[in-house]
């Protein structure tokens, strides 16, 4: 696939367990390939500044995060849902990174392990700290609830959806079938969505969406997994 929007630059400030906090269970997402899928679903917006994104299986809010960083002064709101009350408790602490007063803490507690420990891993994350610091040029909105997207979801009206579908052994996708449950997933969504929103969802490559609710307008594969962006439909 070529990168339209995200170089190939060092994005190591946002490593999971760095700044950004990481937990067992939790799998980690691209920066790169998730700053390519959110730009080109950007570009199909009318409109460039107060979007709102929603991710419905956020999981621990390490790709929210990274999107609020990479978009925060055009970002105005984010949502965030999971089947799993922990894994919202976790995604509340990552999000708080946009705020100011959630980054300043996060530095502290670096300076107090550096303090205690001494190790150049934790001066490397109080850099870190500091650089995406800088990147808050507003504190954005976010709201988190718990909630099995393969059923009847808060209307929220999102411009961008993006998602990563569960896979693995380390998470549930909590049905008996697995593409059954992503054309749920896609018809809950259509049903909190307008016409102008995008949606973003990647997936293992052999899996598959066809559902008229929307219209795919690009796909891509990247190794095992790959990534197909859709617009509304009338069904």
């Amino acid at each position: 696939m070529e990168y339209l929007y995200s170089k190939n630059e060092n994005f190591e400030d946002f490593s999971s367990g760095r700044v950004l906090y990481n937990a067992k269970g939790i799998p980690n997402f691209s920066v790169r390939l998730l700053q390519e899928m959110y730009y080109r679903a950007k570009s199909y917006l009318k409109k460039n500044q107060d979007i709102i994104v929603y991710d419905p299986c956020c999981g621990g809010g390490y790709t929210l995060t990274i999107l609020g960083l990479l978009d925060n002064y055009n970002i105005s709101k984010i949502y965030g849902s999971d089947i799993e009350q922990r894994m919202i408790i976790f995604a509340e602490k990552n999000l708080n990174l946009l705020s100011y007063a959630g980054m300043e803490n996060r530095k502290k507690e670096v300076i107090h392990l550096y303090q205690k420990y001494g190790k150049q891993s934790h001066m490397e994350a109080l850099k870190s700290c500091e650089r995406l610091e800088k990147m808050l040029k507003t504190e954005i909105k976010t709201e988190l609830f718990v909630a099995d997207c393969t059923k009847q979801l808060p209307y929220i009206i999102p411009d961008i959806i993006l998602t990563d579908v569960p896979y693995g052994q380390l998470v549930d996708w909590k049905a008996k079938e697995e593409e059954l449950s992503i054309e749920q997933m896609i018809e809950q969504l259509w049903n909190i969505s307008n016409p102008d929103t995008i949606l973003v969802v990647c997936m293992k490559k052999k899996q598959k969406i066809k559902n008229k609710s929307w219209t795919r307008i690009e796909k891509h594969i990247i190794g095992k997994r790959k990534f197909e962006i859709f617009k509304y439909s009338k069904g």
